[in-house]
């Protein structure tokens, strides 16, 4: 099975979701990776601190707007990553045929990626560095 399409969902679309997004584009990129959310903060920027964190990595998420995950985005993905148990029931129970094809990022782990909006720095590092040890576990399936 490839995985050409994949798709990065967290809440806002602004902070977990963009980061990992431009970490897939970095890895894969010759792959068709997009990013949204399940209650978007519509046409806003990347935080302001996940755009630092992301620029010391020298990935560029500047020009990030947020978007609503709609029925046209879930029927494209091949893969669709989301940051909790919570995010994957909703996308699953809002559209049956996502089942199969949606997990959580931090599936191998058992872990959900916390939310790091409106907390402090440390608060988005540890989101950041768990989607770069979640993203690690995905590398011999989605490759």
């Amino acid at each position: 099975m490839a995985f050409d399409n994949i798709l990065v969902v967290c809440v806002g679309n602004i902070c977990r979701s963009p980061m990992a997004e431009a970490l897939l584009k970095q890895r894969y990129p010759y792959k068709n990776i997009d990013s949204a959310g399940v209650g978007a903060l519509v046409g806003h920027p990347a935080d302001p601190a996940a755009l630092e964190i992301m620029t010391k990595q020298q990935l560029d998420i500047t020009k990030h707007a947020a978007k609503q995950i709609d029925e046209h985005l879930a029927k494209k993905a091949d893969l669709i990553f989301t940051m909790s148990d919570s995010q994957t029931k909703w996308i699953e129970e809002r559209w049956p045929f996502c089942r199969g094809k949606t997990f959580k990022l931090g599936h191998w782990q058992d872990k959900n990626i916390a939310d790091p909006y409106k907390h402090d720095m440390s608060a988005f590092e540890t989101a950041y560095q768990d989607i770069v040890n979640s993203l690690a576990q995905w590398d011999d399936k989605v490759g």
